[in-house]
């Protein structure tokens, strides 16, 4: 299995990523993607930080979920929900 990298995602940026949860997709709007300090040199990758909208009035739950992109395929995301704006819930993915 390929690790994920930062430039895998910015190439997706306000682009919709589909979450799989009780039999409907959820869209997740990728709306930043930064690198994160880098403390070690013999890290498999630079890590890096994603940052997701979501329109729903729900907050969904810290988990992982099944994200279906049209150019990315099939990804397992881990998100935490970090913030609310007037455009929905804001969700977080960290890869280190």
């Amino acid at each position: 299995m390929d690790l994920l990298s930062l430039e895998q995602f910015a190439g997706c940026l306000n682009e919709t990523f589909a979450a799989r949860m009780q039999g409907m997709d959820a869209p997740f709007v990728l709306v930043d993607a930064q690198p994160l300090p880098h403390r070690g040199r013999d890290a498999a990758r630079a890590p890096f930080s994603l940052m997701f909208r979501n329109g729903s009035p729900l907050l969904f739950p810290q988990q992982t979920y099944r994200m279906q992109h049209p150019r990315l395929g099939e990804l397992d995301i881990f998100l935490v929900p970090v913030a609310r704006d007037r455009e929905g819930f804001l969700y977080q993915a960290v890869f280190n």
